[in-house]
């Protein structure tokens, strides 16, 4: 598995840039959808929201770490799956969520508060696990991976959208209300069609190491979904609030993965191969459990906000 580590994914100045407007867009989607009173509902609910960030910062990456120790999974397919794992969620956890019948108010309000926390919490994540990896230390100390720069990044495209989009949904509600449904499906269609452009110019590596992230990623992608659910079944969460945890512990912002990939680590073709299937995957795999769910439950939001038993 070694050879992976050696291959770079293409990917021409300019797609990267088109990527940076998209992942942009996606996260000024979700701003558009949020409104300060999301937060001011989080407030209400400490205890959820506090278990969902652990969750989803501490839980999510330290499970990752084992399982790439447990795989066997060498230098950069590791980083990935890392790398993934401490990304925020984004609003397709909202979608799975309704989806499912579950509490949407409280997996909106986690996805605001999970974005903010995202801007400071996945760069140092990031250098912290991948620099405890036997394999994946090595490739950041060639990389030279500085927290800082990421978190200006990441600041970048997350925070700048994410305040463009509160203000205008705070300032002008009706437009953000239309422009969020145009908004969220375009960027979403544009990084599907970033990846199948990116996927169709690198074809022979993709045929030849897709293979390698495979099981990797269907391990990992089934891990995080079951971690949000047992958060929230061990904490007494209601069933509609347990859905919202599921889908955003185990929905993440893959997208964002990509593009820090080929911003800091020149498209390392182990990161690249787990981000981009990871993030097809994940989207399946979530609204099968969201479908089976939905059938199996029903509508189940609660009348009022609920919180789990113990920290009230």
């Amino acid at each position: 598995m070694d050879e992976v580590d050696s291959i770079r994914i293409a990917f021409e100045e300019g797609s990267l840039t088109t990527l940076k407007i998209v992942i942009g867009a996606i996260l000024f989607g979700i701003a558009l959808d949020t409104k300060f009173a999301d937060f001011v509902h989080a407030a209400k609910r400490p205890g959820s929201i506090a278990i969902g960030t652990v969750a989803q910062f501490l839980l999510l990456p330290a499970i990752t770490f084992v399982l790439t120790l447990a795989l066997d999974l060498r230098g950069s397919v590791a980083l990935g799956l890392i790398l993934v794992a401490c990304c925020p969620p984004g609003n397709v956890s909202n979608i799975l969520t309704h989806r499912a019948g579950g509490d949407v108010a409280l997996s909106v309000s986690m996805t605001a508060v999970g974005n903010v926390l995202a801007i400071f919490l996945m760069p140092l994540n990031v250098a912290f696990w991948g620099g405890l990896h036997p394999t994946g230390k090595e490739l950041l100390r060639d990389i030279e991976l500085s927290a800082f720069d990421m978190l200006l990044e990441v600041g970048a495209v997350i925070g700048i959208p994410f305040v463009a989009g509160i203000t205008i949904a705070r300032l002008w509600p009706r437009f953000a209300a239309v422009a969020h449904k145009v908004v969220g499906p375009v960027s979403y269609l544009g990084l599907a069609g970033i990846i199948i452009i990116g996927v169709t110019n690198n074809w022979s590596i993709f045929v030849s190491y897709i293979g390698v992230v495979l099981l990797a990623v269907f391990l990992h992608d089934a891990l995080a979904l079951a971690l949000g659910y047992a958060v929230g079944r061990a904490t007494g969460l209601p069933q509609a609030s347990t859905k919202a945890m599921t889908f955003e512990v185990g929905i993440r912002n893959a997208g964002l993965g990509l593009l820090l990939v080929f911003t800091y680590f020149d498209g390392l073709g182990g990161m690249a191969l787990a981000a981009a299937w990871w993030g097809i995957w994940d989207i399946i795999a979530g609204l099968a459990v969201a479908i089976v769910w939905r059938a199996r439950t029903g509508t189940s939001a609660p009348a009022a906000p609920a919180e789990p038993e113990g920290v009230r």
